[in-house]
């Protein structure tokens, strides 16, 4: 009788650990960021720099996966649906979280309740450039040629419904001219337009601007930001030009929305000093962008705030996905 009941004991102890086992987050195996683009992107080189900090950290491999489909929308999906243990996180721009909810009827997710917020890394500034077919040196002079002149009123974007495309119309309202869409399938086509002189005018991040500024072949005339940007201080920002319009995009990482709150806590404090790593914060300043490094909470509010403000601009337009 006594070995039955230490068997029946055993057993019970067992089938409790083998419970707690298969409930435990997972916290000591692969941990994955889901990118919903195709490879390349700035915003994927600062992760993968702090892949490795945050695998010494954690103790876990880390990789990078590019799951690319319908503007970001099949990569957000994935994580979605993927296990709400830690091992699988999204990391995404600004558009999918807080843009596309006002965008799509149904984007196949919901940007607040299908996830959890984890740290949001980095912000990074807008601006128009300008081709060399346009006289314009400052935003004044570009919309008294753009009033004179509304035959070339077209401007540029990587996508329509993208950030760019709803801060152009942002400005178009603000400084009263009808401008004509152009989108475009990435920057490379666009930016091959605008520097032969095809497309006047283009609206994409800072960053993928500043080579040509520089060199000339573009002429950057403002910035989104409440700050000059970091990487272009020459260039005054919109409200500076007399236009009092911002819109900052960002870098951000979120969970699945079961994620234990343990689990998002602990990932959160790591990826934030990953985040904060001499080379880390170095490569930012290159790409211009600002490094930030939030709580869970403070990049829920910055959602939020997010789909409040760009809501009533995409209402406005009157945009359809089909478009």
């Amino acid at each position: 009788m006594r070995f039955a009941a230490f068997l029946l004991s055993l057993g019970t102890v067992l089938a409790v650990a083998d419970g707690a086992v298969a409930q435990a987050p997972a916290t000591d195996h692969l941990l994955r960021f889901v990118v919903p683009y195709a490879a390349g992107g700035g915003g994927e080189t600062l992760l993968r720099l702090m892949s490795e900090p945050l695998r010494t950290s954690l103790g876990r491999p880390v990789i990078v996966e590019n799951k690319p489909g319908a503007a970001g929308r099949l990569g957000v999906r994935y994580v979605k649906d993927a296990p709400a243990d830690g091992s699988v996180l999204l990391f995404v721009p600004i558009a999918p979280m807080s843009v596309f909810p006002h965008v799509y009827q149904d984007p196949g997710y919901d940007a607040v309740a299908d996830f959890r917020p984890v740290s949001q890394i980095a912000t990074f500034d807008l601006a128009l450039a300008v081709g060399p077919a346009v006289p314009a040196k400052s935003v004044k002079d570009l919309v008294a040629w753009l009033k004179a002149n509304p035959d070339k009123a077209s401007y540029g974007t990587p996508a329509a419904g993208s950030l760019p495309h709803f801060f152009a119309l942002m400005f178009g309202n603000a400084a009263g001219v009808e401008l004509r869409h152009i989108p475009y399938k990435g920057n490379p086509p666009a930016l091959a337009d605008l520097t032969g002189g095809h497309l006047p005018l283009f609206f994409t991040s800072t960053p993928d601007l500043v080579e040509l500024h520089k060199s000339g072949r573009v002429r950057v005339l403002a910035t989104s930001g409440r700050e000059r940007s970091v990487v272009l201080p020459d260039v005054p920002t919109f409200g500076e030009a007399g236009y009092a319009i911002e819109g900052t995009g960002w870098y951000g990482i979120f969970a699945p929305a079961n994620t234990p709150e343990p689990v998002v806590t602990r990932l959160s404090e790591a990826i934030v000093a990953a985040s904060r790593t001499p080379e880390v914060v170095a490569r930012m300043q290159v790409l211009g962008l600002r490094p930030t490094g939030t709580t869970p909470a403070e990049l829920a509010r910055i959602q939020r705030t997010d789909l409040d403000l760009w809501g009533p601009v995409i209402r406005a337009s009157g945009f359809k996905p089909e478009q």
